[in-house]
């Protein structure tokens, strides 16, 4: 296919808007930019004339199939969160409901044109299967602690081992749940399982309100949360999840490894566990990515949504209207969610040679983005799903006309409600 006349904001660093420029996608990649291609007999022509193709955005942490505690719960601290309303609801949820959930969330994501997903949930085998039908590319783990004692701890290793064996096709992370859900000596154990599998990239939930900080500390007998990055993760790709509560010492010790973190500011305001700073994260040379969370916390999978809070909130803060323009807040979106993954020479910007992960947006038909003035910053403030025409994920047109193209929406609603129903009445 070849992609004619559309507007391209790269993520490129230093390049401008392309204008009426083609891409042509080949074998699932980019494999020319430029203007005026010829087609080739075999390939159809998508018109895209006053259209803007951005790159499609990563969203650097989620719990995919949490779509089912969309809204289910409001005005709870973290820990009651989890202890009150979503674990013992999780305990109900059999694999169905997680891969049925899962491509719900999938669906949602792809809609809102996110194309790379940094899964962490339990029965892994179901949200690959449901990422592949969906056509989302995901980064995924089996959530590893042992909160619940070395038992359960040691059957989470080896199902993850068993996944990993059974997918060679998908990215793993290791996915520690959080050090306040694991021991010291668990922790040891998950990185030496990493090396010895070569799965490098840690995902972990780190430092998202006081209460896990103190518990970090008491547990780990540490003076620092970061002390235990640098005991057992030196040599991995780090993404930290949330990064809220983080002292001057562990700002700049992030910075000394391959650490990046996932800003959830939608997540993290709604759970009351305060705004990471990520002008200092920034400043001291962390990479930051963005992320939606679980709906259950980040009410839905719009990496947007969080782009343009992300901006809001450190003006705010700082009262500075310079600080986190919406250039980095796109870059956030695209390249830096890559560059967090590793993924970052497959993904997160339209060169060629990279996997072809485009969305194509619409700003001129829509009272919300019309009249466009900065187009980047109307992309990051104003657009939204109800914006993105064309979806395209590995050079699959997975959303047409703002609609998901493989899965029959109307079945799959039906399906999770009913699941839904059953679930509440268990």
């Amino acid at each position: 296919m070849i992609l004619k006349n559309g507007n391209l904001l790269t993520a490129v660093s230093g390049e401008e808007i392309k204008h009426e420029t083609d891409i042509q996608i080949k074998d699932r990649k980019i494999t020319a930019i430029g203007k005026n291609l010829t087609p080739e007999s075999d390939e159809e022509v998508l018109e895209c004339k006053g259209l803007y193709l951005t790159p499609g955005f990563v969203n650097c942490h989620t719990h995919i199939p949490m779509s089912l505690f969309k809204e289910i719960v409001d005005g709870l601290p973290l820990q009651s969160w989890l202890t009150e309303a979503i674990w013992p609801l999780e305990a109900k949820m059999s694999a169905n409901d997680i891969y049925k959930f899962a491509l719900l969330g999938m669906v949602e994501s792809l809609e809102n044109g996110v194309t790379t997903i940094n899964d962490m949930y339990f029965n892994t085998d179901f949200l690959i299967q449901a990422g592949k039908e969906a056509g989302i590319n995901q980064v995924t783990t089996v959530t590893l602690m042992d909160i619940d004692g070395d038992e359960k701890g040691n059957e989470r290793i080896a199902n993850f081992k068993a996944c990993y064996a059974k997918h060679p096709d998908i990215k793993f992370s290791l996915g520690i749940h959080g050090f306040y859900t694991s021991s010291t000596p668990y922790i040891a154990k998950c990185a030496e399982l990493g090396r010895e599998l070569n799965v490098k990239l840690l995902h972990t939930h780190f430092c998202e309100n006081d209460a896990e900080v103190a518990d970090i500390l008491t547990r780990h007998n540490v003076e620092h949360p970061t002390d235990l990055l640098e005991k057992y993760f030196k040599d991995f790709k780090i993404v930290l999840a949330h990064a809220v509560i983080l002292s001057e010492y562990d700002v700049n010790k992030l910075a000394t490894l391959d650490a990046s973190t996932s800003h959830n500011p939608i997540s993290n305001l709604r759970l009351g566990c305060g705004v990471s700073d990520i002008v200092a994260l920034q400043k001291a040379g962390v990479n930051v990515g963005l992320g939606t969370d679980g709906d259950g916390s980040g009410s839905n999978q719009s990496v947007l949504k969080n782009a343009r809070l992300a901006c809001l909130l450190q003006k705010g803060l700082y009262k500075d209207p310079t600080l986190i323009t919406a250039q980095n807040a796109f870059e956030m979106a695209t390249i830096n969610g890559a560059k967090a993954l590793g993924i970052e020479k497959e993904t997160g910007s339209l060169e060629v040679g990279k996997d072809a992960d485009i969305n194509v947006i619409d700003l001129f038909n829509n009272v919300t983005t019309f009249p466009v003035n900065d187009v980047v910053s109307d992309i990051v403030y104003n657009c939204d799903a109800a914006n993105i025409k064309y979806v395209f994920a590995k050079g699959k047109m997975v959303v047409k006309d703002g609609s998901h193209t493989l899965i029959d929406k109307k079945v799959l609603f039906d399906e999770c409600y009913k699941l839904l129903l059953d679930i509440k009445k268990s």
